[in-house]
């Protein structure tokens, strides 16, 4: 058997492999696009099949292409909606503009394993790779492109993939916040120190403060949820400017039926096709929603580690689960490497919502052709905080332990107590008190006892904890 097949497109013959189910103009973009081996995420291929499914089905409705046609490409659709073919998703992330590569590969594989469907049907024991690249009865433009383009499929299956990734990060959010409110709970009667410009502030419960950790997480997915709404509004039907050209009446209302039905996602029709195609500021919207959760992230690690660090010279007032040795020269060490991952991996969800500011700018009158790295820039954010809070909350935050006698040394002896006595002292007395505290290295309980100014009965009422932090 030869291990290649001859395609023809309209810039002439080009060889693919034989049992490739692409065709010409994927082998093109192999040739073209060597840029970084990484291939579509899987949600925008699923996104895909499940555009050129519903396209099929609304265009079989409105009798634009024959009901044998239309189902075998649906069938093809769902094939690659189940991942089944996967493998031949093969172009680079990086690639022509508008991700007309993608769409391509897209219409080659459907057309293909159409082709393969009804030769099956027509005679069972026939070789399966004997039509491909011959598509008499399956185009890849004619019939599985039918009505449509790459102006209005792309940035739909982008749309439709990114709502489809983030079901996967909603649950993990809601249980890394569901964790630190219960650590909240668990440490609620920990006294400790606050601190303010990494000075010593007023007392605190360790409790609050992971009970306000637990409310940043929840507040950020609640805005990604509202966010995400922006994604439900679609262009599809406009084709290659807005304008609808080339579709039947009721295509657009019928497709955008369809795809809501076969993605299970509320979708609706754009309330102006030429604003969806020429703006893409909906990924722009999600991509900063995103960001801003990876900006809460950091700082939420960066407390971790702080406050884990030691355990001899450091805060020590909790303690985070040992997960692997933290040095290849120092015995013992153990280091908070769930938080050191948090970090980094928000660090690369702000770069990328960098990369996709810039490509949303960059749209010219009627396309915005940069739509592939917002894509893959989006997606991929999407995927590593999925997975990385996924391991923060279940190997790190449900671990966490309170070091309670370092946090109630810190507790009493923050020079910040005097604070809770300027209503009895005034505020220079007590500044005067903060002082000696510092220079002599005593409590501010000592010294104002020593000097007389407040009674221990006074004191024991003006520095009870519940008192001097609240709820």
């Amino acid at each position: 058997m030869p291990d290649t097949r001859t395609e023809k497109d309209s810039l002439g013959e080009i060889q693919v492999p034989a049992s490739a189910l692409y065709g010409a103009q994927t082998a093109r973009a192999l040739q073209n696009f060597p840029i970084s081996g990484l291939r579509a995420h899987p949600a925008l291929i699923r996104a895909i099949g499940m555009v050129k499914r519903a396209a099929a089905e609304a265009n079989g409705q409105l009798g634009a292409l024959t009901p044998e046609r239309a189902q075998a490409i649906a069938r093809a659709a769902q094939e690659v909606i189940d991942g089944t073919l996967t493998p031949h998703f093969v172009v680079d992330v990086f690639q022509a503009g508008a991700g007309v590569s993608f769409h391509m590969n897209a219409n080659e594989v459907i057309a293909n394993r159409a082709n393969q469907l009804l030769a099956e049907a027509a005679a069972p024991a026939a070789d399966p790779n004997a039509g491909l690249g011959r598509y008499e009865q399956v185009h890849p433009n004619d019939h599985v492109n039918f009505g449509q383009s790459t102006n209005d499929v792309f940035p739909t299956a982008m749309r439709l993939a990114t709502l489809l990734a983030l079901e996967d990060l909603y649950p993990v959010l809601d249980s890394l916040s569901t964790a630190l409110s219960r650590k909240g709970s668990q440490f609620d009667r920990i006294l400790k120190s606050g601190r303010t410009h990494m000075q010593d502030a007023v007392p605190i419960r360790l409790g609050q403060e992971f009970c306000a950790y637990s409310i940043a997480i929840r507040r950020a997915r609640n805005r990604i949820r509202r966010t995400a709404d922006g994604l439900r509004e679609l262009g599809l039907g406009g084709s290659a400017v807005g304008t609808g050209i080339n579709t039947r009446p009721g295509y657009r209302i019928a497709v955008i039926q369809h795809l809501a039905r076969i993605s299970g996602q509320r979708l609706t029709p754009a309330e102006d096709m030429r604003w969806a195609m020429q703006s893409c500021g909906p990924m722009a919207d999600i991509s900063a929603a995103l960001r801003n959760l990876a900006l809460e992230i950091i700082r939420i690690s960066n407390d971790l580690r702080l406050l884990s660090s030691g355990p001899n010279t450091g805060f020590n007032e909790i303690q985070l689960p040992a997960l692997q040795p933290g040095s290849s020269i120092m015995p013992g060490k153990v280091n908070p490497v769930l938080p050191e991952l948090a970090a980094m991996v928000c660090f690369q969800v702000i770069g990328n919502d960098a990369a996709v500011a810039l490509a949303v700018q960059a749209g010219q009158l009627e396309l915005n052709v940069m739509m592939p790295t917002m894509a893959y820039s989006v997606l991929q954010s999407i995927t590593i905080l999925t997975n990385t809070l996924r391991q923060l909350d279940q190997h790190c935050v449900r671990g966490i332990q309170a070091n309670q006698a370092p946090c109630e040394f810190y507790a009493h002896s923050t020079v910040a107590l005097a604070t809770a006595l300027n209503p009895y002292i005034g505020y220079a007395r007590a500044a005067e008190i903060a002082k000696q505290s510092i220079a002599t290295g005593r409590s501010i309980v000592d010294l104002v006892s020593e000097q007389k100014l407040l009674t221990e009965a006074q004191l024991t009422e003006i520095l009870d904890p519940i008192r001097m932090t609240g709820e």
